[in-house]
């Protein structure tokens, strides 16, 4: 579980502490690859909520996705459609749905803890 949430620390501290521009033509690639990379920490989280994580199927998702991600919105740059808008679709879909799960999750772990101490 640390190590989602290790590189989103890490990952906005140097977004914050550096001088850093990305050109205009990057620009949806970064894009595409932000929302992955989001799509694949949440999914990471729930996992771990959901006991299931490791961190080998997490790194190798990760780096996957934004691969993927980035291939299809340059494939769709060069073939003159928006590609990329597909992923954005796949990907928001998915993250949307894990947030979901986790904070149903995470309501119902909040609300058995709570009647146990009602209870004693």
């Amino acid at each position: 579980m640390w190590l989602p949430l290790l590189g989103l620390i890490i990952g906005v501290l140097l977004g914050f502490l550096t001088d850093i521009r990305v050109p205009d033509e990057y620009a949806n690639y970064l894009s595409i690859a932000v929302l992955a990379a989001l799509d694949t920490l949440f999914g990471g989280i729930r996992a771990y909520l959901q006991n299931i994580y490791d961190d080998k199927v997490f790194v190798s998702g990760f780096f996957f996705n934004i691969l993927l991600a980035a291939s299809l919105a340059f494939l769709g740059v060069h073939l003159g459609v928006d590609l990329y808008l597909a992923a954005v679709f796949a990907f928001g879909v998915r993250l949307f749905q894990n947030i979901a799960v986790i904070r149903r999750m995470l309501l119902s772990k909040w609300s058995s803890a709570r009647e146990k101490s009602e209870k004693t």
